[in-house]
Order: C-alpha cells, then sequence, then structure tokens
C-alpha cells in the first residue's frame, strides 16, 4: 500500500535518503570485499600453478587438466576455465608479492586487461592505482591505456618543486598532462581561445575525463574585479579530493613568457578571492599551449612563485579508427561498482 504524501511526518524524506545511502553504501563495500577475497584466491591459485611447474617441470597443458577438473569439482563456481587459470599464473608472475593493494580493488576483468597489454609491472600497478581511486570502468580503462597516460601524466614543465609542499606535490603533480589529449575534438585548428572554449564545453563529459577525476566545472570567463577593473579566467574548476581551485587558461598559438605572469596573476586574485583558507589548499594555473619551446617555459616559470604548470595540448593524435573505438560519453560515467564480477 503506497502511503500518500499527507501521511509522511516531517524529516521522512531525509530520513528515507539517508537510508538509502547507507543501503548503497553497504552494497559497494560488500561487492569490493566480494571480490577482494576473489582477487586474493586467484593469485594464490595461481602462484601454486607457478610453483608446482617449476617443481616438477610441467608444461601448460596440466592447465587444461586442472581447469577440467575444478570444473567438475566445483560446477556451480564461474572463474575455472583454462583460460582464466592461464591468466592467474600471470597474474603471480606479474606480482611476485601480494598483500593490500590497489590490484585488489579493481575488477578482475581490469587485471586482465593490464595483463593482456602491458609486460612491465610497474606500468600496471600505475594503472590499477588509477583504476582503484578513481573508479574506472573497463572502458575508462582501455581509453587511458590508448592515449598512453602513464607516459603522460606529472611531466609538463612546473613550479611544484618550489611551490607545493614536499608531501602534497605527487598528488598535485598527477593532475598534470602533457599533452592534454582532445581525441573527441575534429583536427581543424582552433583561430581564437574562445573559440577552442566553446569545442570543449560542447563536450565537456570528455573535457572532464581528460583532465581527471576530481575536476568539478565553476565557469568559462570567469569574471575577477580587481581594482575595479575586470579580467576574465578562461575556464575555472575546482578540485574536491584535493580542496584546490584550478586556473586553465587557454592559447590555441605557441607559448610566450607574458602568459606566465597573467596566469600567477589570475591565479593570486582566485587565492585572494574565493579560496577559503581554512579549507581549500593554494589555487593551482594550468597553461594550455598548442606549441612549447621548453627551454623558454623553463626561464619563464624560474620568478614565479604560484603553483603554476605549462602543458601541452593535442586533438590530432589518434588515428580516425582508433578514436572510434573508445568509449562513447555515455560509457564514461560508468562506475565501478557495474563492473565488478567474475569473468568465465
Amino acid at each position: 500500500m503506497v502511503t500518500s504524501n499527507r501521511s509522511i511526518p516531517d524529516g521522512y524524506l531525509d530520513l528515507l535518503d539517508d537510508v538509502k545511502r547507507e543501503i548503497t553504501g553497504a552494497r559497494l563495500r560488500t561487492a569490493l570485499a566480494v571480490n577482494t577475497e576473489m582477487i586474493a584466491l586467484y593469485w594464490r591459485i595461481g602462484r601454486l600453478i607457478v610453483d608446482r611447474q617449476a617443481d616438477e617441470g610441467w608444461g601448460a597443458k596440466v592447465i587444461d587438466r586442472l581447469s577440467a577438473d575444478l570444473r567438475a569439482a566445483f560446477p556451480q563456481v564461474k572463474g575455472f576455465s583454462a583460460t582464466n587459470l592461464k591468466y592467474m599464473r600471470m597474474f603471480a608472475l606479474a606480482w611476485p608479492e601480494f598483500g593490500p593493494q590497489s590490484v585488489d580493488q579493481i575488477p578482475w576483468g581490469h587485471t586482465r586487461t593490464l595483463l593482456d597489454r602491458f609486460d612491465d609491472p610497474e606500468t600496471m600497478r600505475f594503472y590499477a592505482r588509477r583504476a582503484a581511486t578513481e573508479g574506472w570502468s573497463r572502458s575508462i580503462l582501455l581509453h587511458h591505456i590508448k592515449l598512453r597516460l602513464h607516459e603522460r601524466v606529472g611531466i609538463a614543465p612546473t613550479t611544484f618543486d618550489r611551490s607545493v609542499p614536499p608531501e602534497q606535490r605527487e598528488a598535485v603533480a598527477g593532475l598534470t598532462r602533457d599533452p592534454y589529449v582532445f581525441d573527441f575534438l575534429n583536427s581543424d585548428e582552433a583561430t581564437h581561445e574562445r573559440d577552442l572554449e566553446s569545442r570543449l564545453l560542447a563536450h565537456i563529459a570528455r573535457f572532464l575525463h581528460e583532465l581527471g577525476a576530481g575536476f568539478a566545472f565553476v565557469g568559462r570567463q570567469h569574471c575577477l574585479i580587481v581594482g575595479g577593473e575586470e579580467f576574465f579566467v578562461d575556464l575555472l574548476f575546482y578540485h574536491l579530493r584535493l580542496r584546490r581551485y584550478v586556473v586553465i587558461e587557454l592559447k590555441v598559438k605557441g607559448f610566450a613568457p607574458e602568459h606566465v605572469g597573467k596566469l600567477s596573476f589570475y591565479v593570486n586574485v582566485v587565492d585572494g578571492q574565493l579560496r577559503d583558507p581554512t579549507h581549500d589548499q593554494p589555487t593551482i594555473g594550468i597553461l594550455l599551449v598548442a606549441e612549447r619551446n621548453d627551454v623558454v617555459v623553463e626561464y619563464a616559470l624560474q620568478t614565479a612563485n604560484s603553483p603554476l604548470a605549462v602543458s601541452r595540448y593535442d586533438y590530432g593524435a589518434l588515428p580516425p579508427d582508433v578514436r572510434a573505438s573508445l568509449p562513447s560519453a555515455d560509457e564514461l560515467t560508468d562506475t565501478i561498482s557495474s563492473a565488478l564480477h567474475d569473468e568465465e
């Protein structure tokens, strides 16, 4: 029987929302706990296979026999196909020691994807950490692998070594890419910064995705009034996890030294007018340029005291067939909870 709205006491809907959040949180924690135990089991099985093959000199055919026997012994349990057992063996070889780490917080399908694409354990760990921290679906993981995110994070010229406390530098550097790849735009050259702004914001879901998890869009051409004069920030964001405003300035041509002064000015004003000193960390400025001379950038940044980065952007880096295989905007909104499942 449905209760009419008239009989709902004050505060009931708040209670209902709170209970729903508790149930949703508990379901996700349960799914993560199940996934963690399954991943640990797969690693132990893989380790047993590796050790016994080494001790007994068994070949690959023993895995086929093991698969058949396990399926007969546990007919209701998925995951014991010969293919999956081979992945377990690869998993144990890639992670010689297993303990609490990012890889046990991502779905098994993600781990299989990493094992298929990389031989280097450090690269696999990079993507496992990112996927666990940012809640990537497998389509998002594949997207970042295709764009070689591990080669683009934290390498832009910055002032972070002197403007950010040592304990925060790694996290702050992780916000930057070099280059940023706007594969969702066509390769026609933008003739003005406003053109590029419009094109990026027309694809805001993908733009935020390329920026990375945690970015919240505040505004475009955000007005700052200083001494009675108006100044306009191209794009203003707030990073929810790091609790920092992020100023992004766009330049459709190459880098010029005067860009640093303007960006630093905007960062200082946002710090003075918008930042809450009791809750927010100092603002970061990111200059996105089509081209960059690193020697010129290095000299220009030497006297800047604000946290600044100068990154390139590229929207013509991918061939059409690769671009077409990337996930859609809807797929980019998938969460880790939708991807937690066992696989054959």
